[in-house]
């Protein structure tokens, strides 16, 4: 049960996070909020209201969070958008937009517009049945309104000016049309490098909406080894292959993967050299979940191949639930569930971030 996880172990970790967040709170503070779009990564509950299998809003997600909340978040705790806001010394948390809780004045600086699921490609968003990024960006036009009654147009704009803008999706497209309905996707796109730079056009054009609205600082995230996803390693070590049940990450996936993230990097590039006046930068998330997979004692992890819930096979959503048992040490696992990183998995995913992306973003 998730009762199971060991409280001091959960202590001494939240210990370790807060000395090591006031030490790494050296980010410019002129960063006045948090505006987050995608899939699961960066959904913080707004999914929980939705008739969808995507949902977290039940234990043990949530057993790691302050009063042991599952608030939606796909984690047992925080997730790496919470940790980017606090080092930028703008709340703890970033919430979701769809929390009833939220009020006007907490939109002032951010909140997540994530849904668990969601995709590029209104193929995924149809399975699913969560919103798609223009679904978000249209609850970021209501929210822009509402900034703009509670502080005025001047101050309203200043804010998106200074706001941070994080994107983050792309996985669920290629698990559910590349690996899970491969005939679908060559049927309409023709091969896997095709249907990526199918997806990189719908970013492109998403990226160009957020610029029109204000927005001048935005971080994209890439894509995950998608190989190394427990979920993944449980599917191909059953299928057919020299690597027959054996828990390896799928070299292959990882490729396209690379493929993928060298692509948005050169997109990015375009971007950047077009939309005056932005900074775009691409948010490396492959190299460090990667080097967490292979070297994890560096970062305290004993497993990397299984999430800490349940058997940590096939486990996520609705089947990650209370009737589960969790392991009993979940800073010792990379993941928490089949496919997201765990609070610990966040955090150096965070600190990845807080070195390599937003120096350039915050100057």
């Amino acid at each position: 049960m998730a009762s199971m996880i060991k409280t001091s172990s959960f202590l001494v970790l939240v210990l370790f996070f807060s000395l090591c967040l006031s030490n790494l709170a050296t980010a410019s503070n002129n960063v006045s909020a948090v505006f987050a779009f995608g899939d699961s990564t960066i959904d913080s509950g707004n999914n929980n209201g939705f008739h969808t299998l995507f949902r977290s809003d039940h234990l043990p997600y949530g057993c790691d969070f302050p009063h042991h909340v599952p608030t939606g978040r796909f984690s047992n705790g925080l997730i790496a958008t919470d940790y980017l806001t606090h080092i930028l010394g703008i709340k703890d948390v970033l919430p979701a937009y769809l929390d009833p809780l939220v009020t006007d004045g907490d939109l002032l600086t951010g909140v997540s517009f994530g849904s668990g699921g969601s995709g590029l490609d209104d193929h995924t968003v149809a399975l699913t049945k969560v919103f798609g990024l223009s679904d978000q960006f249209k609850l970021f036009e209501e929210c822009l309104q509402r900034i703009r009654r509670t502080v005025g147009d001047e101050k309203a704009n200043d804010i998106i000016k200074n706001a941070l803008f994080v994107v983050s999706v792309g996985t669920n497209d290629m698990l559910y049309n590349a690996y899970l309905s491969p005939a679908r996707m060559h049927h309409h796109y023709g091969s896997t490098p095709a249907y990526q730079d199918f997806l990189l056009q719908n970013l492109d054009a998403f990226i160009q909406r957020l610029y029109g609205v204000g927005a001048r600082r935005i971080l994209v995230a890439g894509l995950p080894p998608i190989g190394c996803l427990p979920v993944q390693v449980t599917v191909n070590s059953i299928l057919p292959s020299e690597h027959w049940l054996q828990r390896e990450c799928k070299v292959e996936q990882n490729m396209d993967s690379k493929t993928y993230n060298n692509k948005l990097q050169s997109h990015i590039h375009l971007l950047q050299t077009i939309l005056n006046g932005a900074k775009v930068a691409y948010f490396d998330i492959y190299s460090p979940i990667l080097d967490m997979v292979q070297s994890p004692t560096k970062y305290g992890f004993t497993e990397t191949l299984e999430g800490c819930c349940g058997t940590g096979l096939l486990e996520m959503g609705p089947v990650c639930n209370e009737f589960d048992e969790t392991c009993p040490d979940s800073s010792k696992f990379l993941f928490w569930d089949a496919v997201h990183p765990s609070q610990a998995g966040n955090y150096f995913l965070a600190e990845s971030g807080r070195q390599n992306v937003l120096p350039y973003l915050t100057n």
